[in-house]
């Protein structure tokens, strides 16, 4: 009592803090001084800085886990050896991007030898036709002379932009072959989903009136998944395709890859519309038929 009165007043409680109001709806709370604003990549993301090329092993691999995805949902379909063949066409795919950016180095030195043996011929000419001759040309003869030389000139400057240009043309044309076995591929995922019609989980009567109609019949899900595989298989294609341009700067291949991406792209959107029409209509097809 002594200490909790002092000349009969008492002691006056310490006074405390005002509880803080709570943040406004939508603002942010302040950040702990110990966490860092941007946190550092792991220490083994070794794909963090290359992020800008397609990545030829993560492609294959994704292959591969769409294959493995089809063999357990369709261990039968023709769709599996598909996706098993495109997978042996990505494996060899980073290797073939490689060497269209790397030079052909005995290529480059027979046209380099052949330049300046064309070059030195030149030079052996001009300088023999720079030594006076006791007999001044006429006029004619001066003109046949200079006919003579514009049309070696040109000929011989055909023959260096040929030889300059041979190692693209090859390159070219083992880009182009590539690039047709990608678009027969598209075609065959688009023959493999041909016959796949929603009208088929529409109106399931329909199937028995065909006198050549599918022997397997497919739920709705299945039919999606399996149309679903397609569309991916498309996209992967376009992917393989840029990996063939992603070293070799030539416009006639570029144009060959963006109408294989665009061909791919109408396939899967063709698809797609096949898939958001089954979607819709899972639910009709789905419920018991009454009575």
């Amino acid at each position: 009592m002594k200490n909790a009165m002092i000349d009969g007043v008492s002691a006056a409680p310490p006074p405390t803090a005002a509880p803080a109001p709570p943040p406004a709806q939508g603002a942010h709370a302040p950040r702990s001084q110990d966490v860092p604003e941007f946190l550092p990549p792991p220490a083994d993301d070794v794909q963090s800085d290359h992020f800008d090329l397609l990545d030829p092993d993560q492609i294959v691999k994704t292959i591969r886990r769409i294959e493995g995805r089809i063999a357990d949902r369709f261990p039968n379909a023709g769709l599996r050896r598909v996706c098993r063949k495109l997978h042996s066409i990505s494996e060899g795919a980073g290797v073939r991007s490689q060497s269209f950016g790397r030079p052909i180095l005995w290529l480059r030195a027979v046209v380099w030898l052949l330049v300046i043996g064309v070059a030195l011929s030149l030079l052996a000419t001009v300088v023999m036709f720079a030594k006076p001759t006791p007999e001044e040309l006429g006029i004619v003869d001066f003109v046949q002379v200079l006919e003579a030389g514009i049309n070696d000139v040109v000929l011989i400057g055909a023959a260096l932009l040929f030889l300059t240009t041979l190692e693209n043309r090859i390159k070219r044309r083992q880009a182009l072959a590539a690039l047709h076995e990608l678009r027969s591929m598209a075609h065959i995922i688009d023959m493999h989903q041909l016959n796949k019609d929603p009208e088929r989980i529409l109106h399931p009567e329909l199937i028995l009136m065909e006198p050549n109609g599918q022997e397997v019949r497919l739920s709705a899900f299945d039919l999606c998944r399996y149309l679903d595989y397609c569309s991916e298989m498309l996209s992967l294609i376009g992917k393989v395709a840029a990996l063939y341009v992603q070293h070799f700067d030539d416009a006639s291949t570029l144009s060959a890859v963006n109408e294989v991406e665009n061909l791919c792209s109408g396939l899967s959107r063709k698809i797609w519309q096949k898939i958001m029409i089954i979607e819709a209509a899972m639910p009709k097809a789905t419920q018991p038929p009454i009575g």
